[in-house]
């Protein structure tokens, strides 16, 4: 299966060559394939703000190479550099507050800063660990496609119907995906009869990248308006919902793209199994529920208005971008280091102790 995924890649967003940390605007897909370049840490905190790069996974790995960007920055401007680059610490921290992934990815940086020894080169050495969270993810990635896939033909290894929210690929994320890594695998076995993308407001991630990358690898997929899932569940067939997420709370709780919560709910209502598919890294144990999550919420313009121009009445807009959705509604959790069935906070840490399949 590892060997079939890999032929069949066809999608990157985030490159480091150059000297530069290079990224496939998201907000222009896929009417246009443009890639931007970053040279700084704050150029690269704008890029998340923007969600020119979004999904955690992806903003993590940005953020480390932003983290590169801004020590050689302060270190060809002298003094006392590693001060001046907690400055770029904080404002790649701040740049989106959900995805634990982001916060993960800069402790492991300067972490590697504080074990650099006398006479390596902290610069090589931070480009080293930016390039193996990389890596490392798309290796997770790889993993987590498998023992979904698995999973998915354990319980009907027939042609199934699937539904997804948001997009959690190769876009998402460095290489493959994760929730949809684990459709990829799926289709590739020969258990995908079709795909439901829910279009996802306010960003239309579904509409535009879900279906977009799908599409491109000629799986059977199907758009669909957000409101019609549970319409979807009752009458195609739908034996699996397949999501991401932007962190895991130590008791299984998981915060995802807004309206997975609701997905869930039906879900539970319908008789369909519900899967989370994220690594580790997005498990925050020091959180000990989704009550405990910072919920962002962005402007109301983006729902109010489209390509610059007001669609909407006069009014208050309310926009979290993310919501919670309880562990006692989830059928699995499938990271690289393992699959979790009904998860609780035993289930959990056990999971956390393990080393990575891969």
């Amino acid at each position: 299966m590892r060997e079939q995924l890999l032929a069949a890649e066809k999608v990157r967003a985030i490159e480091w060559r150059d000297g530069a940390l290079h990224l496939l605007d998201q907000r222009l897909l896929p009417a246009e394939e443009v890639w931007l370049s970053y040279h700084s840490a704050e150029g690269v905190a704008q890029a998340i703000r923007q969600m020119v790069v979004r999904g955690a996974p992806a903003i993590g790995i940005s953020a480390a190479y932003g983290v590169v960007l801004g020590a050689r920055e302060r270190f060809k401007a002298g003094g006392d550099w590693r001060a001046a680059l907690e400055e770029d610490f904080r404002a790649l921290a701040e740049s989106r507050p959900t995805a634990v992934n982001l916060f993960w990815a800069l402790n492991r940086m300067r972490e590697r800063l504080d074990r650099v020894k006398e006479g390596e080169s902290p610069l090589q050495a931070l480009e080293a660990e930016a390039i193996s969270i990389h890596e490392s993810d798309r290796e997770a990635n790889l993993t987590m496609a498998q023992l979904g896939m698995e999973l998915i033909r354990k319980h009907q290894g027939t042609p199934q119907a699937l539904l997804t929210h948001c997009n959690t690929g190769a876009l998402a994320t460095g290489g493959f995906g994760t929730a949809l890594g684990v459709i990829r695998a799926a289709h590739l076995d020969g258990l995908v009869e079709r795909v439901y993308a829910d279009e996802t407001r306010p960003w239309l991630q579904g509409a535009r990248l879900t279906a977009w990358e799908l599409a491109n690898e000629g799986v059977p997929v199907s758009l669909n308006a957000d409101a019609a899932a549970a319409h979807l569940m009752k009458t195609a067939g739908i034996t699996w919902v397949i999501v991401g997420a932007d962190r895991i709370t130590a008791n299984g709780d998981v915060a995802n793209k807004i309206g997975t919560y609701q997905l869930a709910v039906n879900a539970m209502h319908h008789g369909v199994r519900f899967m989370v598919v994220a690594p580790s890294s997005t498990i925050d144990m020091a959180l000990e529920s989704g009550d405990d999550i910072p919920i962002e919420e962005r402007d109301g313009s983006e729902l109010l208005d489209l390509g610059g121009r007001r669609i909407a009445a006069e009014v208050h807009a309310v926009n979290p971008v993310f919501d919670v959705t309880p562990a006692d509604l989830i059928d699995a959790i499938v990271t690289e280091k393992g699959v979790v069935e009904r998860p609780d906070a035993a289930k959990m840490a056990q999971l956390m102790c393990r080393k990575r399949l891969h």
